[in-house]
């Protein structure tokens, strides 16, 4: 039955649009789709927060992020203008200042000049300029179809980038060896970390070229989650309802084209009539939710993609700072955590005085062993594995943990053709649109994920009409889009 609580389309509305999932790409179509004017959408989120992977969360006095998140320089002018318009004088401008472990060296992340002549590890510098000038001799693949991640970076990169760093770090966040990794992966790996473009970031930071922008980032005052919630409440501002706590159970559909949409709350079964669903949350459950149900071989594509787990590990220690930096990274498989964040660094805050808090990244599938875990003992094993790397003793107070079972999409070898089935169902039904990096199952930052939001807005007009060869360009464009670590 449905509440009378239950949101509806109001009779001005415009075109009926329904978004699936609260994380940055949902809110931010939510947000930029109700301030264009053409249509007010409702937003539907399952968690009692907007944010998902993105969200913060208040933990002992401090301002915690689901992981390490920073808004980057490298954001579109116009994303990163719609966010300090929300987040005004809340949006900080950061240096960047980490540290990521290298052959069992410390050196400074972003790669500074001076940090690599003083501590990069010689054997492994030399190793490296040997790598650059025999770069036109390195043989790939016999054969494109004998092409993996492992030949691509191996022929662009040499042995030294690639073992010393790029193949244990990829195997720890996506559980597989390098050679099962997509191609596709590599070469946007390549577009954004070739060795020449290392060197002009490392030059870069030299006085008298170094850029304003060089070196520093975006966060909000009170933890990367409040991009999120601003954009949320900028929506419900201008129009958009937003109902938490909704989990979608259908997608009804008919004669080609999406009716309606039904979902549980608290208040029991609801039902939306729509005109479009534009999804963002993960695609393999996107296709599950059809009805009718989708044919068996798209069920049987989205049972092949792969997600990558993890485990966030937070100790509260009883000591003001950690360490004076705001990450540390680490690539080497003896560590199992990928990366080691300290939330108070990110936003310079000095309280609560006397405690902080330590957020630990560790890639893990719901089936291993760390999984099954208590909070205390994977707190007490973080502590272990810290200090084996040379780092300060915490001095630990408590451990809490949280767990997501798609923190990341694997890019195994066949991940592309099980995409293009899901893919082509998705836009075989009109109405339905995926994207973000859920949606779309791209390893993309947050100002990415606004991107493709903006992209979906531009596509649209007040009558509901949807171009969808535009759309096709901008897919093109979301292709290019590098990670920026």
């Amino acid at each position: 039955m449905t509440s009378a609580s239950s949101p509806s389309f109001p009779a001005d509305a415009g075109p009926r649009v329904t978004i699936l999932g609260g994380g940055p790409a949902g809110v931010g179509a939510a947000y930029m789709l109700s301030q264009s004017g053409k249509a007010k959408p409702i937003l539907l989120e399952r968690g009692a927060t907007v944010g998902g992977n993105s969200g913060s969360f208040l933990h002992d006095g401090v301002h915690c992020d689901y992981g390490s998140h920073r808004l980057h320089p490298a954001s579109d002018p116009a994303i990163l203008a719609m966010i300090r318009g929300l987040l005004g004088d809340d949006l900080l401008t950061r240096p960047r200042h980490g540290r990521i472990r290298l052959k069992g060296s410390w050196i400074h992340f972003p790669l500074k000049p001076a940090d690599l002549l003083m501590k990069m590890p010689k054997g492994f510098a030399l190793s490296l300029l040997m790598d650059m000038a025999t770069k036109p001799f390195r043989k790939g693949a016999a054969t494109p179809e004998a092409e993996t991640f492992a030949t691509i970076l191996h022929k662009e990169l040499g042995p030294a980038m690639c073992e010393g760093f790029y193949y244990p770090y990829m195997k720890k966040l996506w559980a597989l060896p390098p050679e099962q990794l997509a191609v596709t992966l590599a070469r946007r790996r390549i577009s954004g970390s070739s060795i020449t473009k290392i060197i002009k970031k490392v030059l870069g930071q030299l006085p008298g070229i170094k850029k304003p922008q060089t070196g520093i980032f975006y966060y909000p005052k009170t933890g990367f989650g409040l991009i999120s919630e601003a954009l949320k409440a900028g929506a419900e501002r201008q129009g958009t309802q937003a109902q938490m706590g909704a989990s979608v159970s259908a997608i009804e559909h008919e004669g080609g084209k999406v009716r309606a949409v039904r979902y549980a709350t608290a208040q029991g079964e609801q039902r939306i009539e729509t005109d479009h669903v534009w999804s963002t949350i993960p695609l393999s459950q996107l296709v599950r939710m059809m009805e009718p149900a989708a044919p068996a071989a798209v069920l049987s594509a989205a049972d092949r993609m792969r997600y990558r787990g993890m485990i966030l590990i937070y100790i509260t220690l009883d000591q003001d700072q950690y360490t004076e930096y705001d990450a540390h990274y680490f690539p080497e498989l003896n560590v199992p955590i990928s990366r080691l964040s300290e939330p108070k660094n990110y936003s310079a805050s000095s309280e609560p005085k006397g405690q902080t808090v330590l957020c630990a990244e560790l890639p893990c599938d719901p089936h291993e062993d760390l999984w099954a875990m208590t909070d205390d003992q994977l707190g007490q094993k973080l502590c272990d594995w810290l200090v084996a790397t040379g780092l300060p003793k915490p001095k630990l107070k408590a451990s809490l943990t949280r767990r997501l079972s798609h923190a990341y999409p694997v890019y195994d070898r066949d991940f592309e053709t099980h995409f293009a089935v899901l893919d082509n169902y998705v836009g075989s039904v009109d109405g339905l649109l995926t994207f973000g990096r859920q949606g779309l199952f791209a390893h993309d930052n947050t100002h990415h994920a606004l991107a493709m939001s903006a992209a979906a807005v531009e596509c649209i007009d007040a009558a509901g009409r949807f171009d969808h060869a535009r759309w096709a360009e901008h897919r093109k464009e979301f292709e290019h889009h590098v990670v920026e670590d």
